[in-house]
């Protein structure tokens, strides 16, 4: 069933340079996550990461909530975030989480890097946003590009059909999650929505609270604090500033924004962590970045004939909606 797109927000010129922020925002913080996650996943098992990463999320977003004042979105928003709560929250985290112990990290990187994809098609199919021409070329050099990472990362460790089974289910789960957030944000705010998307995650992780406390007893300080840094700021944050470029453009467009996360985990495993990248993965970076530029780029239009220097008067937010779709 395919669901009539709501008109996307104009912003003011002088607002314009505010989505890109955001956007920017979530994959620069998305990206520090793998950083954390290989930290504090040494201390922490898969369920209990992400339960503490969820609960530490709920407490900041809900506590800017009330001070805010925002309150409950409306009765239209609960569809999506129950089902982006169960599926992006809940299930993506607990699902990569496993999904990387067991198989390595180049593996790991290519398989969840199919859920961009997923995200435009079923944007497509579900939100009848279509796909551009320049969508589906940046995010074929991305994938090119990710898959290049991906090799230049994998090391010699094993790679289990579990471990593949779960990195799937990762993707599609993020990708069902993106999608059913999208109407979502019709109807509250971005704050709203990944408030109790949040909170419905952490719900649904509860099962792992016992596992939470006992690893918490002995895990070491620099693990716990690296898991409440996912929450605070990869998870409460960017989800956030996430919610608010996506509300303003494309499930697709946005999707294929994430692409930049590979390239951004290799320079930061340079800085943080001392992993001098090799020249595949830097080759890697460059294809998932000019994948990125490619998709976000808008259709360059010809001039209106008879009136070559000025658009038709009144039709300057249509125009700007429409470019905002392809």
């Amino acid at each position: 069933m395919t669901t009539t797109p709501a008109p996307l927000p104009v912003s003011p010129p002088a607002h314009r340079w505010r989505a890109p922020a955001a956007a920017c925002t979530t994959v620069v913080l998305w990206a520090s996550a793998f950083v954390s996650i290989r930290s504090a996943g040494e201390a922490y098992s898969p369920g209990a990461l992400a339960l503490g990463r969820l609960l530490a999320g709920t407490l900041v977003l809900g506590a800017i909530l009330i001070v805010r004042r925002e309150g409950l979105p409306r009765r239209g928003a609960w569809p999506g975030i129950i089902t982006s709560g169960m599926l992006w929250f809940g299930l993506y985290m607990v699902a990569l989480n496993w999904g990387e112990q067991e198989v390595d990290a180049g593996t790991a990187a290519m398989l969840v890097n199919i859920g961009p994809i997923l995200i435009a098609l079923l944007g497509a199919r579900m939100l009848g946003e279509g796909l551009p021409r320049r969508l589906l070329l940046g995010m074929g050099v991305s994938f090119a590009g990710a898959v290049v990472v991906g090799l230049a990362m994998s090391g010699h460790g094993g790679s289990s059909v579990l471990g593949v089974a779960l990195c799937l289910l990762a993707a599609v789960a993020y990708a069902a999650g993106v999608v059913s957030q999208k109407p979502a944000l019709a109807h509250g705010s971005s704050l709203q929505i990944n408030t109790f998307g949040c909170l419905i995650g952490a719900v649904a992780c509860l099962p792992f609270t016992g596992v939470l406390v006992s690893e918490a007893a002995d895990a070491p300080l620099s693990a716990t604090l690296n898991m409440v840094y996912l929450g605070v700021f990869p998870t409460a944050l960017a989800f956030t500033t996430w919610g608010y470029a996506l509300a303003r453009t494309t499930a697709g467009k946005m999707g294929a924004t994430t692409y930049a996360v590979p390239a951004l985990v290799v320079g930061m495993a340079w800085v943080l962590l001392d992993e001098v990248p090799t020249p595949l993965g830097i080759v890697g970076g460059v294809l998932c970045l000019a994948g990125v530029a490619v998709s976000r780029s808008r259709q360059q239009t010809g001039p209106t004939r008879g009136n070559p220097a000025r658009p038709v008067e009144g039709s300057r937010h249509d125009e700007e909606r429409q470019a905002e779709r392809t």
